[in-house]
């Protein structure tokens, strides 16, 4: 909660995201075959633990978070399925050409998009949808409704879920490449 305080804007919460939040975002993931993941704006690693516990051994999982203080955290673990990348979201097609993916499989997102600017904001999903195969899935939650229309607006299609047990009550919203 101290570094939500410290830097809201980029931290995008107060409070950490819950079980239930959790839960919800990873539920979409066939976790049955060899993935790749790109989780953006990790936080303190709760959702980046989930996948990493459920993901199997021939998996990836690249990791994207700016603030220090939860990279720190992050750096902590050990795991050969994870890639930590300390820098922007805006930066995924130089990342992923670096590491050599092609293609994606999720993104799982927690950035805070209503506090970006617009223009990054889109670029940043536009990159995501090129990267993700056909049939991927982008998952972005949020605390409102009012960047849906940038979703549907890239992917053609979003379904939103509402998740009340979280605090903030949130929502999930998710869309696939066609």
């Amino acid at each position: 909660m101290r570094e939500s305080l410290r830097d809201i804007k980029t931290v995008g919460t107060l409070t950490p995201s819950s079980r239930h939040l959790c839960e919800s975002m990873i539920r979409h993931i066939d976790f049955e075959n060899g993935i790749t993941i790109v989780e953006l704006g990790a936080g303190d690693g709760v959702i980046t633990h989930q996948l990493l516990s459920k993901m199997p051994v021939d998996s990836r999982l690249i990791v994207f978070e700016v603030n220090e203080k939860f990279c720190r955290t992050l750096r902590q673990i050990h795991d050969p399925r994870f890639i930590l990348i300390d820098d922007t979201a805006e930066k995924l097609d130089d990342y992923l050409n670096q590491l050599h993916i092609d293609h994606i499989d999720y993104v799982i997102s927690a950035l805070p998009f209503t506090s970006l600017p617009r223009t990054l904001g889109i670029n940043i999903v536009k990159q995501c949808y090129q990267h993700l195969n056909k049939g991927g899935l982008f998952v972005q939650m949020h605390y409102s409704l009012f960047t849906k229309r940038l979703y549907k607006k890239i992917f053609g299609n979003v379904d939103v879920c509402f998740v009340p047990l979280n605090l903030p009550p949130a929502f999930v919203f998710v869309s696939e490449k066609i």
